[in-house]
């Protein structure tokens, strides 16, 4: 098979022939006849008929280039539409997510697999992976993995992260994935990045739930040897629970002793003041007053002879009577007298005008006659309390008034002393190893001593209130003592 000539060809041939023909026309006609008007007329169709034959060759042959180079640029279509399914299938088949940006960091491909990470994003293919990120993730995140795009798509480096947890900006959960990155080249010839990815929440979320099982379970076996040791320690407390209690019976019974001999010595004690007071009394100031009497009789005797010796028995006869008057105030401190021949109102009245007159406190008194109903030990308690606490507010309180109430309430008397001066904390005192206020602690032995109660409340701005109170009829009451400071 011949194969067929170029249009090129054909037209440099038919030009070559015009030019022959036209040749010998000139040769057979002579010059007279050159001028006739149907011969050139002839001529000039015939060289405008080569002219259009060639045209026409050109025209042909422009025709033939362009129906192969459409033919050229369909075939390459086609590949590139081939090549396009082919990229599109290989990446819709690939078990874990992915999806790809082009040169200019846009959307091109997204596999089933990683459209539901893009949920909350629509539109999604054409848009640019920076839009994408923020909407997924706060800022700083997004900014930095958009870094990576950029940096894998300029160097071709890949990048691999197998773990990355964060809370999602869009659900508002924390979610974690391993990812990496790989430069490819796209089927219509330029650079782009692919990324692939995996939700590993779930598997984190094992991981924690095991490691927890794991510390559940070690708690488990320690909380099972605690018990066991517990069971132990129980059996030997439950050994040792009968002799504790032995110890603690042997110390109430203890206590009890203690109880019992405190109160005997302050029996003990106050019949000792009662003996030393009547001794002083009845001796002691009986002898002072002799002697005072015979120094009045030496006063006399002497006027006549020396105003001297007046003055020395003067002067003597002076300290005579203030050892009669001290040791009237031992007396009284120790017993006062009053108390056993007049009773309890009488030595209260005694007591609070001295008092009044040392200490120049205002003391407002207020009694009931049946309180001398009272047996003597009662009366005694109810005398010692006052006295006891007439004095520490004398020595402590710096008040300007005190207020004494002695009632019945119901089978009770109540002696309630308050005053108006600074407080103290009640039970620090009380407990402290150096008591110096043993007076408070003595009040209490007393009231308890007779089955009473004794209550002590410092209130800040408030002063001191002290309140003894004690059954009218004898019988055993269990003994208690009640404090309250602020």
């Amino acid at each position: 098979m011949n194969p067929k000539p170029s249009t090129t060809a054909l037209a440099a041939t038919l030009r070559r022939h015009a030019v022959r023909q036209l040749r010998g026309k000139r040769k057979h006609y002579p010059a007279q006849a050159a001028g006739r008007l149907p011969q050139r007329t002839l001529h000039e169709l015939q060289m405008h008929q080569i002219e259009l034959e060639m045209q026409n060759a050109e025209l042909q042959e422009a025709r033939d280039r362009m129906e192969a180079q459409f033919e050229t640029l369909k075939q390459a279509e086609d590949l590139l539409r081939r090549n396009e399914a082919l990229f599109s299938a290989l990446i819709q088949q690939a078990p874990v997510g992915v999806y790809v940006v082009d040169d200019q960091l846009r959307l091109q491909e997204v596999n089933a697999k990683a459209r539901p990470v893009f949920s909350k994003v629509q539109p999604l293919k054409g848009r640019r992976i920076s839009e994408v990120l923020r909407i997924l993730w706060p800022e700083k995140i997004a900014k930095a993995v958009v870094a990576r795009f950029r940096h894998t798509l300029q160097t071709g480096k890949p990048y691999h992260s197998p773990e990355f947890t964060e809370r999602r900006r869009d659900l508002g959960v924390l979610q974690s994935y391993e990812w990496q990155l790989q430069r490819i080249t796209l089927p219509a010839g330029h650079h782009g990045v692919a990324c692939f990815f995996t939700d590993i929440t779930d598997r984190k979320r094992a991981e924690a739930t095991q490691r927890r099982l794991e510390v559940l379970a070690a708690s488990n076996r320690k909380l099972e040897r605690e018990i066991v040791r517990r069971h132990a320690v129980e059996k030997s407390l439950q050994s040792s629970e009968r002799h504790q209690r032995k110890l603690l019976e042997e110390s109430r019974l203890m206590q009890e002793r203690l109880q019992h001999l405190a109160r005997q010595v302050l029996l003990a004690q106050e019949e000792e003041r009662k003996r030393i007071s009547r001794e002083l009394h009845d001796q002691i100031a009986q002898t002072l007053t002799g002697i005072n009497v015979q120094l009045g009789g030496l006063k006399v005797g002497a006027s006549i002879h020396a105003r001297g010796l007046r003055q020395q028995i003067a002067r003597t006869q002076r300290l005579v009577e203030h050892s009669v008057e001290i040791v009237h105030r031992f007396a009284r401190d120790l017993r006062p007298s009053v108390l056993d021949d007049l009773g309890l109102i009488p030595a209260l009245h005694s007591f609070v005008k001295i008092f009044t007159k040392q200490a120049r406190l205002r003391v407002r008194l207020k009694l009931f006659a049946g309180v001398e109903q009272l047996d003597a030990a009662k009366r005694t308690v109810l005398y010692r309390v006052a006295q006891e606490a007439l004095t520490n507010v004398a020595r402590h309180a710096r008040a300007t008034r005190v207020d004494i109430c002695l009632e019945k309430i119901a089978d009770t008397a109540r002696l309630r002393i308050k005053d108006d001066g600074q407080s103290f904390p009640v039970e620090r005192t009380l407990r402290a190893r150096n008591n110096k206020r043993l007076g408070l602690l003595g009040m209490r032995e007393r009231v308890e001593m007779i089955a009473g109660r004794l209550r002590i409340e410092s209130i800040p701005g408030r002063g001191t209130t002290i309140e003894a109170q004690i059954p009218f009829r004898n019988g055993k009451r269990k003994p208690s003592l009640s404090t309250k400071t602020a």
